[in-house]
């Protein structure tokens, strides 16, 4: 089935031109018919001599052109926000470039190094806090140990108490 929404506009179009034509005609089919002059009073003013049309065509021109300015002025009133619409969104488009690009550059930094070096042993005897004691005179030798866990060095040293002759 074929969109109607197209056809039903122009259909309205020619409605209105039809509408404002036997309107026009029937505007100066009564300007022509009655010329005979009238008196206006309201309040305090008084109008003499006046012709009849112009006391119903001119009101009624008055209204026409007082809403084709509305029209106009909200026609701009809407382009103004769209064109304030439209620079927003090419603002907020230009700051999502940026972003993008910063955020780019923050994703390819360089991968820190894989490898670390191994911290050197301490020359000093290392004591726990006071759940294993060392004497003053043993000596703390250091061994290699393996440990593979979470890409740590597969080489560390670790630091081993030799037994005590009393233990």
């Amino acid at each position: 089935m074929p969109d109607l929404s197209h056809l039903w506009q122009r259909f309205m179009l020619a409605t209105a031109l039809l509408f404002g034509l036997a309107l026009g005609v029937g505007a100066t089919v009564f300007g022509y018919s009655n010329t005979a002059p009238v008196e206006i009073g309201w309040s305090v003013l008084h109008l003499r001599g006046i012709p009849l049309w112009a006391v119903v065509l001119v009101p009624l021109g008055l209204v026409l052109v007082a809403g084709t300015l509305f029209h106009w002025f909200n026609s701009l009133h809407h382009f103004t926000e769209h064109m304030r619409h439209r620079r927003r969104v090419h603002d907020l488009e230009t700051e999502i470039a940026t972003l993008r690009k910063h955020l780019d550059g923050l994703l390819q930094m360089p991968e820190p190094a894989t490898e670390a070096a191994p911290e050197p042993a301490s020359p000093e005897p290392v004591a726990s806090n006071g759940e294993d004691s060392v004497n003053v005179g043993e000596t703390v030798a250091a061994e290699p140990v393996v440990v593979a866990a979470n890409g740590a060095p597969e080489e560390e040293t670790a630091l081993k108490v030799p037994p005590t002759a009393g233990s």
